[in-house]
């Protein structure tokens, strides 16, 4: 039963984890990034979808984005949704793909970013801390003896340790990316 506890807290600090390395992907460096636009969605005959479900998005240059629509006819949409996403990319259409110059980044912009990449690495440990709290809850209810909880306990801390590190020196990592001139 204790097993099944630390199991279910490690997969919840897993999924912490997991989303603030997909959230981080959307956070610009000055390098050309292709999942800088999969937050993107597209008005594509009525329907929200998302920009990779319509079109091929690669770097083919250090500071350029190339956007290649399956369909041409949405060419306009595409380039609308990419300036309403306001990520700071002036898309430039030119009938058959859409070309985003990435401008260099501001030692200003990078600091704001910095500022960003930190707040999601606290949303992620929020996450990590809640997992922990639900992992000792779950121990107390358990028919065990209080040095088993607390043995247990010890052990969910252990976890939470680990995982905060992780978060840590991910958002670490993301933020020299994004301080690197």
């Amino acid at each position: 039963m204790a097993a099944t506890v630390l199991a279910q807290a490690t997969q919840k600090m897993d999924k912490a984890l997991h989303h603030l390395e997909e959230e981080l992907t959307t956070i610009r460096t000055g390098r050309a990034n292709p999942t800088a636009l999969n937050k993107i969605t597209v008005e594509y005959y009525g329907t929200p979808t998302p920009l990779n479900q319509v079109a091929n998005v690669t770097a083919p240059e250090a500071r350029m984005l190339l956007v290649s629509p399956y369909d041409r006819s949405i060419l306009g949409g595409i380039e609308k949704a990419i300036q309403d996403a306001n990520l700071g990319f002036n898309p430039t259409n030119d009938g058959s793909v859409i070309r985003i110059a990435i401008p260099a980044l501001t030692e200003e912009r990078r600091k704001e970013m910095v500022k960003k990449v930190k707040s999601m690495g606290e949303t992620a440990k929020v996450g990590v801390r809640n997992a922990r709290r639900d992992a000792n809850d779950a121990l107390k209810k358990l028919d065990i003896t209080e040095d088993e909880v607390k043995a247990y306990q010890d052990d969910v801390q252990k976890l939470t340790d680990t995982y905060t590190k992780k978060v840590d020196d991910i958002v670490k990592a993301k933020e020299t990316d994004v301080m690197t001139v």
